[in-house]
């Protein structure tokens, strides 16, 4: 597109986006609301909230990758804006209550009345007014990345040092936020919302506005996003990102690149869980846990880190996934995870080997798997139990790791895999015990086979199809032919 910067900055993809995101902020509402109940179409609202508790996730992703995915700098405690944007709009809601609280003390919340605070303290003031409530939304996470950022980057900590560093930042808020004569609410945190705005923060309407608001805040996160890398100051984060010595004996003054993009991702992160806040209806401490904040890393790296769109993809999908398969046993949703399994092998491999490989480790599994439950079926039943196929899948992917991960081998441990998920009684297996297991497996996965991530690789496939494969189409599209050297 030519233009204006703003106009610039969006591509087909990117004003597609945009388009679906419209499309998504005004049709969900009116599922939820316009919708009689007895309809299939009519979205409960319950619903709404959780996938308004997804964007904000997706707000969150985007922010991280933002500085991950251009600039290189992995924040392992994005998690802590995230709280601290929370904790701001739920000291706003909790001002609201008023004399509808247990104690009907007109300006001290209940949890203050509880522990015999005599007067409000001074860092509550003005948070009965939402304009200040929203400035400190984005004030005060932009602030502290501001100083700590100050900090770590003119001292040049970059890595894993910088990586370590902002874990440590975010459980350190976690201790602090847990104390009770902090006046957060202690291990409690601040819930029992009653308005926002006037509106009742439980009736239907509030929650599909609050979605739609989230909706739209996403939107604008991704423009401005958008904005930054397609620009050229975007281009010389890359250039941080990738040489940043380089970029630094080329004049540029790599601090205050990294220091401007930091402060804004932390503001992003901030007005995300401002969002996330009235959804849920609670914010508590727990939010801080560093364990968030890696999981937000994840949801990055899944989708596709330095692609924006499959940043916020990521987020949405991976707590998809965890919703549907922590809240029960994984009987009704075996299906999705074949589907997935399948999919992500078409993404990541385009070679016929793979699929020759996947119908070898079939074969072989069914095999690692019929003739030893057989055998001991017969002779020592009491062993039977013991016998999984999910560790044949496993026997047969460590053969493919050992590999070198060729093609061949990649696709048995597909197939084994594959074999697992349509043999195994999942009604008498309930994974929300393991589930950060599967997400550090996720990771790993992800890490080795699709760098990119998700729609990385998608980009990939689908700029490698579009390429001309044979001399003569090469030609005709005006590219020339490599010559051999003389």
């Amino acid at each position: 597109m030519t233009g204006s910067p703003l106009i610039r900055a969006l591509d087909r993809v990117g004003v597609a986006f945009l388009v679906l995101l419209g499309v998504i902020a005004v049709g969900v509402p009116l599922l939820s609301l316009a919708v009689p109940p007895g309809s299939a179409w009519h979205m409960p609202i319950y619903l709404v909230s959780l996938f308004g508790k997804y964007v904000c996730y997706a707000i969150l992703a985007l922010a991280i990758d933002l500085i991950w995915g251009y600039c290189g700098i992995l924040s392992l405690g994005h998690g802590a804006f995230f709280a601290l944007g929370g904790y701001a709009m739920g000291m706003y809601l909790m001002r609201q209550i008023g004399t509808r609280g247990v104690y009907a003390n007109p300006i001290l919340p209940d949890f203050m009345v509880f522990l015999n605070w005599k007067e409000l303290p001074l860092y509550w003031y003005g948070f009965q007014h939402f304009a200040y409530a929203a400035l400190m939304v984005v004030l005060v996470p932009g602030a502290l990345a501001f100083v700590f950022g100050w900090f770590a980057f003119r001292s040049r900590v970059t890595g894993v040092y910088l990586s370590i560093i902002t874990q440590a930042l975010t459980f350190a808020l976690m201790l602090g936020f847990f104390r009770n004569n902090f006046g957060f609410g202690g291990n409690n945190g601040l819930t029992d919302f009653k308005d926002i705005l006037g509106f009742n923060v439980q009736a239907a309407e509030t929650r599909a506005a609050l979605f739609a608001a989230s909706v739209l805040a996403l939107a604008i996160g991704f423009y401005i996003c958008r904005a930054i890398v397609t620009s050229k100051f975007g281009k010389v984060l890359i250039a941080i990102r990738d040489a940043e010595n380089r970029a630094r004996f080329l004049g540029y003054r790599v601090e205050s690149y990294k220091l401007f993009v930091f402060t804004l991702s932390a503001c992003m992160a901030g007005v995300a869980g401002a969002l996330y806040v009235p959804q849920v209806g609670i914010i508590n401490p727990s939010e801080f846990a560093p364990g968030n904040s890696i999981e937000a890393v994840i949801w990055v790296a899944v989708g596709g880190r330095g692609t924006l769109i499959g940043a916020a993809l990521g987020a949405v999908l991976v707590n998809y996934a965890k919703t549907t398969f922590t809240s029960g046993s994984l009987a009704p949703y075996w299906l999705f995870g074949v589907l997935t399994l399948g999919t992500l092998a078409a993404v990541a491999i385009t070679r016929r080997a793979v699929l020759l490989g996947a119908a070898v480790g079939l074969a072989l599994a069914v095999l690692v798997w019929i003739v030893p439950t057989t055998l001991v079926a017969s002779a020592a039943p009491f062993l039977l139990p013991y016998f999984s196929p999910f560790a044949v899948a496993a026997v047969l992917c460590l053969v493919w790791l050992g590999s070198g991960a060729a093609p061949l081998p990649l696709g048995i441990g597909l197939g084994a895999l594959l074999f697992a998920f349509c043999i195994t009684p999942f009604a008498g297996i309930a994974l929300a015990p393991y589930w950060l297991f599967a997400l550090g497996g996720l990771f790993v996965l992800v890490t080795l086979l699709m760098p990119d991530g998700v729609v990385g690789a998608i980009g990939r496939w689908w700029h490698a199809s579009r390429r001309p494969s044979d001399p003569k189409a090469a030609t005709d599209a005006g590219l020339a032919e490599p010559r051999p050297a003389e």
